[in-house]
Protein backbone atom coordinates (compact mmCIF):
# COMPACT_ATOMS: atom_id res chain seq x y z
CA UNK A 1 0.00 0.00 0.00
CA UNK A 2 1.70 3.41 -0.85
CA UNK A 3 1.32 5.98 1.80
CA UNK A 4 -1.52 8.27 1.49
CA UNK A 5 -1.70 12.01 0.79
CA UNK A 6 -4.75 12.88 0.12
CA UNK A 7 -7.74 12.45 2.57
CA UNK A 8 -11.24 12.99 0.61
CA UNK A 9 -13.86 13.58 2.58
CA UNK A 10 -18.20 12.63 2.14
CA UNK A 11 -20.08 15.87 3.98
CA UNK A 12 -23.30 14.62 5.24
CA UNK A 13 -23.65 12.49 8.32
CA UNK A 14 -19.70 12.42 8.45
CA UNK A 15 -18.80 15.88 8.38
CA UNK A 16 -22.27 17.62 8.82
CA UNK A 17 -25.55 16.61 10.71
CA UNK A 18 -28.60 16.57 7.60
CA UNK A 19 -31.50 15.34 8.53
CA UNK A 20 -35.17 16.26 7.04
CA UNK A 21 -36.89 15.45 10.04
CA UNK A 22 -35.37 17.81 12.36
CA UNK A 23 -37.58 20.27 10.09
CA UNK A 24 -40.72 18.38 9.19
CA UNK A 25 -40.58 16.94 13.35
CA UNK A 26 -41.13 21.09 14.05
CA UNK A 27 -43.30 21.57 11.23
CA UNK A 28 -46.25 18.92 12.08
CA UNK A 29 -45.58 18.94 15.89
CA UNK A 30 -45.97 14.70 15.17
CA UNK A 31 -42.85 12.14 14.68
CA UNK A 32 -44.79 9.39 12.89
CA UNK A 33 -46.67 11.97 10.83
CA UNK A 34 -42.80 13.49 9.45
CA UNK A 35 -41.78 9.47 9.28
CA UNK A 36 -44.91 9.08 6.96
CA UNK A 37 -44.31 12.57 5.04
CA UNK A 38 -40.58 11.61 4.27
CA UNK A 39 -41.10 7.81 3.63
CA UNK A 40 -43.83 8.69 1.03
CA UNK A 41 -44.26 12.11 -0.25
CA UNK A 42 -40.64 13.80 -0.22
CA UNK A 43 -38.58 10.56 -0.57
CA UNK A 44 -34.98 10.54 -0.45
CA UNK A 45 -34.98 9.52 -3.84
CA UNK A 46 -36.71 12.85 -4.73
CA UNK A 47 -34.03 14.69 -2.65
CA UNK A 48 -31.30 12.87 -4.91
CA UNK A 49 -32.72 14.41 -8.20
CA UNK A 50 -31.46 18.06 -6.64
CA UNK A 51 -28.49 16.42 -5.57
CA UNK A 52 -28.20 15.46 -9.15
CA UNK A 53 -28.27 18.97 -10.80
CA UNK A 54 -32.60 19.73 -11.00
CA UNK A 55 -33.49 23.04 -9.48
CA UNK A 56 -35.63 22.81 -6.37
CA UNK A 57 -37.83 24.94 -7.74
CA UNK A 58 -38.44 21.97 -10.86
CA UNK A 59 -38.66 19.24 -8.59
CA UNK A 60 -40.94 20.86 -6.01
CA UNK A 61 -43.03 22.22 -8.58
CA UNK A 62 -43.04 18.25 -10.17
CA UNK A 63 -44.18 17.24 -6.64
CA UNK A 64 -46.55 19.17 -5.69
CA UNK A 65 -48.25 18.83 -9.19
CA UNK A 66 -48.11 14.68 -8.12
CA UNK A 67 -49.53 15.28 -4.08
CA UNK A 68 -51.28 19.03 -4.15
CA UNK A 69 -52.64 18.47 -0.88
CA UNK A 70 -49.25 18.45 0.70
CA UNK A 71 -48.04 21.99 -1.56
CA UNK A 72 -47.17 23.85 1.82
CA UNK A 73 -44.74 20.41 3.28
CA UNK A 74 -43.11 20.22 0.06
CA UNK A 75 -42.34 23.56 -0.34
CA UNK A 76 -40.83 24.13 2.80
CA UNK A 77 -38.42 21.54 1.70
CA UNK A 78 -36.95 24.06 0.21
CA UNK A 79 -37.99 27.49 1.79
CA UNK A 80 -36.85 25.93 5.69
CA UNK A 81 -34.42 23.86 4.13
CA UNK A 82 -31.51 25.19 6.30
CA UNK A 83 -33.70 23.30 9.24
CA UNK A 84 -32.44 20.29 8.57
CA UNK A 85 -28.85 21.05 9.78
CA UNK A 86 -28.35 19.72 13.14
CA UNK A 87 -24.76 21.05 13.23
CA UNK A 88 -21.35 19.36 12.91
CA UNK A 89 -20.68 15.32 13.71
CA UNK A 90 -19.04 15.80 16.91
CA UNK A 91 -15.35 15.17 16.43
CA UNK A 92 -14.57 14.80 12.77
CA UNK A 93 -13.90 18.42 12.11
CA UNK A 94 -10.95 18.18 14.66
CA UNK A 95 -10.22 15.14 13.01
CA UNK A 96 -10.17 17.06 9.64
CA UNK A 97 -8.48 19.77 11.27
CA UNK A 98 -5.30 17.63 12.35
CA UNK A 99 -4.74 15.84 9.25
CA UNK A 100 -4.62 19.46 7.53
CA UNK A 101 -1.85 20.22 9.73
CA UNK A 102 -0.05 17.44 9.68
CA UNK A 103 0.41 18.13 5.76
CA UNK A 104 -2.66 15.92 4.48
CA UNK A 105 -4.42 17.24 1.47
CA UNK A 106 -8.15 17.31 2.39
CA UNK A 107 -10.85 16.79 -0.25
CA UNK A 108 -14.50 16.72 -0.43
CA UNK A 109 -16.92 14.64 -2.62
CA UNK A 110 -20.24 14.98 -2.19
CA UNK A 111 -24.12 14.61 -3.41
CA UNK A 112 -25.29 17.48 -2.37
CA UNK A 113 -27.44 20.49 -4.30
CA UNK A 114 -25.30 23.27 -6.27
CA UNK A 115 -28.23 25.08 -4.61
CA UNK A 116 -28.06 24.47 -1.07
CA UNK A 117 -24.42 23.58 -0.86
CA UNK A 118 -23.16 27.39 -0.28
CA UNK A 119 -25.05 27.60 2.69
CA UNK A 120 -23.40 24.93 4.36
CA UNK A 121 -20.18 26.08 3.12
CA UNK A 122 -20.54 29.61 4.47
CA UNK A 123 -21.99 28.12 7.65
CA UNK A 124 -19.17 25.75 9.14
CA UNK A 125 -15.53 27.24 9.21
CA UNK A 126 -13.44 24.20 8.79
CA UNK A 127 -15.31 24.19 4.95
CA UNK A 128 -11.89 26.68 4.76
CA UNK A 129 -9.83 23.88 5.40
CA UNK A 130 -10.33 22.29 1.65
CA UNK A 131 -8.38 21.91 -0.69
CA UNK A 132 -10.68 20.77 -3.16
CA UNK A 133 -14.29 20.14 -3.91
CA UNK A 134 -16.57 18.50 -5.85
CA UNK A 135 -20.30 18.83 -5.41
CA UNK A 136 -22.10 16.24 -7.54
CA UNK A 137 -25.10 18.99 -8.03
CA UNK A 138 -22.70 21.49 -9.77
CA UNK A 139 -21.54 18.12 -12.00
CA UNK A 140 -24.84 16.76 -12.39
CA UNK A 141 -23.26 13.35 -11.65
CA UNK A 142 -24.05 10.97 -8.22
CA UNK A 143 -22.22 9.19 -6.16
CA UNK A 144 -21.92 5.98 -6.81
CA UNK A 145 -21.33 6.41 -10.06
CA UNK A 146 -17.67 6.15 -10.78
CA UNK A 147 -17.77 9.38 -13.33
CA UNK A 148 -17.81 11.49 -9.95
CA UNK A 149 -14.88 10.18 -8.41
CA UNK A 150 -12.58 10.06 -11.79
CA UNK A 151 -14.11 13.96 -11.70
CA UNK A 152 -12.46 14.86 -8.44
CA UNK A 153 -9.46 12.59 -9.20
CA UNK A 154 -8.89 14.68 -12.52
CA UNK A 155 -9.32 17.93 -11.56
CA UNK A 156 -6.98 17.77 -8.38
CA UNK A 157 -4.67 15.15 -10.20
CA UNK A 158 -4.88 12.76 -7.60
CA UNK A 159 -3.29 9.60 -8.10
CA UNK A 160 -6.00 6.65 -6.80
CA UNK A 161 -3.57 4.42 -4.13
CA UNK A 162 -2.49 7.81 -2.50
CA UNK A 163 -6.10 8.46 -1.71
CA UNK A 164 -8.23 7.58 1.10
CA UNK A 165 -12.52 8.02 0.70
CA UNK A 166 -14.36 8.43 3.96
CA UNK A 167 -18.36 7.98 3.34
CA UNK A 168 -21.11 6.84 5.43
CA UNK A 169 -22.88 5.19 2.66
CA UNK A 170 -21.51 1.42 2.07
CA UNK A 171 -22.18 1.57 -1.59
CA UNK A 172 -19.91 4.87 -2.08
CA UNK A 173 -17.23 3.58 -0.22
CA UNK A 174 -17.51 0.02 -2.36
CA UNK A 175 -17.49 2.56 -5.77
CA UNK A 176 -14.06 3.86 -4.11
CA UNK A 177 -12.47 0.69 -3.51
CA UNK A 178 -13.58 -0.54 -7.42
CA UNK A 179 -11.70 2.31 -8.34
CA UNK A 180 -8.51 1.95 -6.33
CA UNK A 181 -9.02 3.99 -3.49
CA UNK A 182 -8.53 3.25 -0.40
CA UNK A 183 -11.88 3.88 1.88
CA UNK A 184 -13.14 3.97 4.66
CA UNK A 185 -17.33 3.28 6.37
CA UNK A 186 -17.66 6.21 8.59
CA UNK A 187 -19.26 5.25 11.91
CA UNK A 188 -18.24 8.04 13.92
CA UNK A 189 -15.06 10.15 14.27
CA UNK A 190 -13.17 8.14 17.31
CA UNK A 191 -13.36 4.97 14.76
CA UNK A 192 -12.33 6.88 11.83
CA UNK A 193 -9.29 8.58 14.01
CA UNK A 194 -8.14 4.89 15.25
CA UNK A 195 -8.66 3.25 11.52
CA UNK A 196 -6.22 5.77 9.86
CA UNK A 197 -3.87 5.58 12.47
CA UNK A 198 -3.73 1.43 12.97
CA UNK A 199 -4.66 0.67 9.85
CA UNK A 200 -3.64 2.91 7.36
CA UNK A 201 -0.52 4.65 9.48
CA UNK A 202 -1.54 8.06 8.99
CA UNK A 203 0.81 10.34 11.68
CA UNK A 204 -1.30 13.46 12.55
Amino acid sequence: MKPLKNIIFDFGGVLVDWNPRYLYDKYFGDEERSEWFLNNICLYSWNLQMDGGKPFAEGVSELQAQHPEWKEAIAIYHTRWVEMMGGEVEGTADVLRRLKAAGYKIYGLTNWSAETFPMIRDTYPVFGEFDGIVVSGEEHLLKPDAAIYRCLLDRYALTPAESIFIDDNEANVAAALDLGLEAHRFLGATELERSLREDYGLEF
